[in-house]
């Protein structure tokens, strides 16, 4: 509905946000699981790079990878104190992308109204 810079960054970062919970649920699903790797998703800095480098439409794609934390003895790397944190600063970051979103569409609905 809305193409303008804006509304595409809030859309990327709501996309990148919802992997990074997706993949945090997954790991801590795992906490028990021996050898289970770690993941992280990474998407601000693609983000802000085509946002700086004026992309009207700045759509970019989570980045999967595997976290760099030391594994315990039996080969496991989540770290349930990360990803509680992450999770909860995604949560609220997701929400704020969420408010944003709803603030645009109120603006909208308020011009719109005024032209009726």
């Amino acid at each position: 509905m809305f193409d303008d810079l804006a509304s595409s960054a809030v859309r990327s970062a709501l996309t990148g946000l919802a992997a990074r919970q997706r993949v945090s649920a997954n790991n801590i699903a795992n906490i028990q699981t021996p050898g289970f790797t770690a993941s992280r998703v990474e998407f601000e800095s693609a983000l802000r790079s085509a946002v700086e480098s004026g992309d009207s439409s700045p759509r970019v794609s989570p980045t999967v990878t595997a976290s760099p934390l030391a594994a315990r003895q039996d080969g496991n790397n989540v770290n349930l104190d990360e990803e509680t944190m992450s999770s909860m600063d995604t949560g609220l970051r997701y929400q704020l992308m969420l408010r944003a979103l709803d603030d645009k569409f109120g603006l909208v609905s308020t011009v719109l109204k005024g032209i009726r």
